[in-house]
């Protein structure tokens, strides 16, 4: 029997360094066993077929392939290495038929990452040897709570302000120093800083990895939401506004906030800042967003100001005066309504809405009553919807709502609103640079423009606004009334505002002149009984004229029927001709008169109704 040689390969590489620097000893090789025949060692090629040797012990194996300098060598040199052993199992197979362990790759150090570790990943993953921090002043915190969890359909992810504040500030300081002497306008900026942000919260997520703490996939997109948010944008408010079924939101200090949505719920909301200062703080950026006019300090303790958001937001806050910053977010869901529109919400009825729209083509002057939130602005969008887009229009507002300008149905309209004054009084008692709807009215009718339409009108400016009516026609405005019995009082109580030179005779006479139409709207509230608000007309009165001592002489044209909601009850007297001119017969409506038919779509579904 020819003898057996025991083969046993030379490493020409040294081991690595980490490992003592000694070069590895060869690791024998169990001969075959008995009974197989032998051959001398020879220089295998990969075509040669070899009998197989025994395969060494699982351990041994082990051994050496974890101690081969090949493992984890770059291509290069694998290339150039020496050929396999002539013993050496096949591909795929280890010891005793089975497949060898993967080898683990020699993997050079990982690079410094930009943001230093926290201390407590520190204290459990030390690295020797790094460098320190190249930026110590980024060392961001992780995140107080456990990592958000990895599923997108769960609740929404949250972050920590504390990391979202110190990587703002790490983003504005950048953010200087890269525009600083350089003439860029506020999208340029705004551009500029969500590339900054994106880089810096890469940054961030990298080093949370490589520290050991797991985030989920879109966890760096929520957190460079909210950056940017406090960057450029409302900050944590603008969490809340990106939720489209939010609807009005109140704040009464930084960590009360109260929600409510469209479907008429109401929920607690997280804190919005993380103190009353901060609160004040961000309110005060706002409004020196929203133009020099705009100011809230002690001498100018409130603010009214719009919200940069497609919803049109307006934002009113109120500070100084009261023991806690509060501030009010209303939001309007639908800018371009129509009348058609408000029939589909079940908020007017087809008979309604036949009779408003021609009173609209019949350039009828229609004040539009009701109390605070009935959808009182939302009735005089849907009323302007019947204007020609070809005909010029002002829209004067204390506080912009209606958005008429924005909607793209009046490309002509002039959208102008009132501004805050400040420094001194002047003689008439008012600030320097305050500009009122009475300033307005004027101006709209030395532009030529017949249609004028006020958003809303709160005090004296109401003397304004029935002259320009009484020189006009289709003009249209709001105000705030308890019940419908007491528009013209509120009406005539505004104008008595006026002066001394106002009588509350000539007041009656100026509403009765200038009024065509008065339209309620009327809202019944049922969400503290688990319902919804619901919005509808339930009375359009026309307007006949004065009487012998000056008292507004009315007629109820629809009136609250079994429901609450309008029903016809009379027909048109003074603007009878107006409307048949404009196409409408009101003799259509006799029927629906003796049947006291409203002509809803759908019937009012109340939780009161129903028990």
């Amino acid at each position: 029997m020819t003898e057996i040689t025991q083969w046993s390969w030379e490493p020409p590489y040294p081991a690595d360094p980490g490992a003592g620097g000694a070069v590895q000893t060869p690791v024998p090789i169990s001969p075959p066993p008995s009974g197989l025949p032998g051959t001398a060692p020879q220089a295998p090629t990969p075509q040669a077929s070899a009998p197989q040797p025994a395969a060494p012990p699982a351990a041994a194996y082990v051994e050496e392939t974890a101690a081969h300098p090949m493992v984890g060598m770059p291509r290069a040199q694998a290339e150039q290495a020496p050929p396999a052993r002539p013993d050496a199992s096949p591909p795929g197979h280890g010891p005793a038929g089975h497949a060898p362990p993967e080898p683990q790759p020699q993997y050079r150090q990982p690079p410094q990452p930009r943001y230093p570790q926290p201390e407590y990943a520190r204290a459990e993953h030390p690295q020797p040897g790094h460098p320190e921090p190249e930026y110590p002043h980024l060392a961001y915190p992780s995140p107080a709570y456990p990592p958000p969890p990895a599923s997108v359909s769960g609740p929404p992810l949250k972050v920590d302000f504390a990391t979202v504040k110190l990587v703002r500030d790490a983003v504005s300081t950048e953010l200087s120093r890269l525009l600083h002497g350089r003439a860029v306008d506020a999208q340029q900026r705004q551009l500029e800083g969500e590339r900054v942000a994106a880089r810096h919260v890469r940054d961030w997520v990298d080093d949370q990895r490589r520290a050991g703490n797991p985030l989920a996939p879109e966890y760096e997109q929520v957190l460079l939401d909210a950056v940017i948010a406090e960057l450029v944008g409302l900050g944590r408010l603008q969490l809340l506004l990106a939720d489209p079924d939010v609807v009005e939101i109140h704040i009464l200090g930084n960590d009360k906030v109260r929600i409510e949505y469209a479907d008429g719920s109401i929920v607690q909301g997280d804190p919005v800042a993380d103190s009353d200062d901060e609160l004040l703080e961000l309110l005060q950026t706002l409004a020196r967003r929203a133009g020099s006019e705009k100011n809230l300090s002690p001498a100018s303790p409130h603010i009214s100001m719009e919200l940069p958001d497609q919803h049109r937001s307006r934002l009113t806050a109120v500070a100084w005066v009261t023991p806690r910053p509060h501030a009010a977010i209303r939001r309007h869901r639908v800018l371009d309504v129509d009348l058609d529109r408000l029939v589909e919400l079940n908020m007017i009825s087809d008979l309604v809405r036949d009779l408003l729209r021609a009173a609209m083509a019949a350039d009828l002057n229609i004040m539009i009553a009701g109390l605070g939130g009935a959808g009182k602005t939302t009735l005089a969008r849907a009323l302007a919807s019947e204007i020609s887009p070809s005909e010029p229009i002002v829209v004067m507002e204390d506080r912009r709502e209606l958005g008429l300008h924005t909607t793209g149905r009046h490309p002509w309209a002039m959208s102008m609103e009132t501004r805050q004054g400040h420094g001194e009084m002047d003689a008439r008692g008012r600030h320097k640079g305050e500009v009122a709807l009475a300033d307005l009215i004027p101006v709209s009718l030395s532009l030529g423009v017949l249609r004028i339409i006020v958003g809303e009108v709160r005090g004296r400016e109401i003397v304004a606004m029935l002259q320009a009516m009484t020189t006009s026609r289709g003009s249209l405005c709001t105000i705030h009334a308890r019940n419908p019995g007491s528009v013209v009082d509120r009406a005539v109580e505004l104008a008595l505002t006026h002066g001394e030179e106002m009588t509350a005779e000539l007041a009656q006479r100026m509403v009765a002149g200038a009024l065509d139409l008065i339209v309620y709207v009327d809202v019944v509230d049922e969400t503290r009984i688990g319902g919804q608000k619901h919005r509808y007309v339930s009375h359009v009165v026309e307007v006949v004229g004065a009487g012998e001592r000056g008292q507004v002489i009315s007629t109820e044209l629809f009136g609250p029927g079994p429901d609450g909601r309008a029903v016809p009850k009379h027909h048109p007297e003074r603007i009878r001709d107006q409307l048949l001119r404009a196409g409408y017969d009101s003799r259509y409506l006799t029927p629906y008169i003796a049947a006291g038919d409203g002509g809803w779509r759908a019937p009012l579904r109340t939780r009161a109704g129903m028990r």
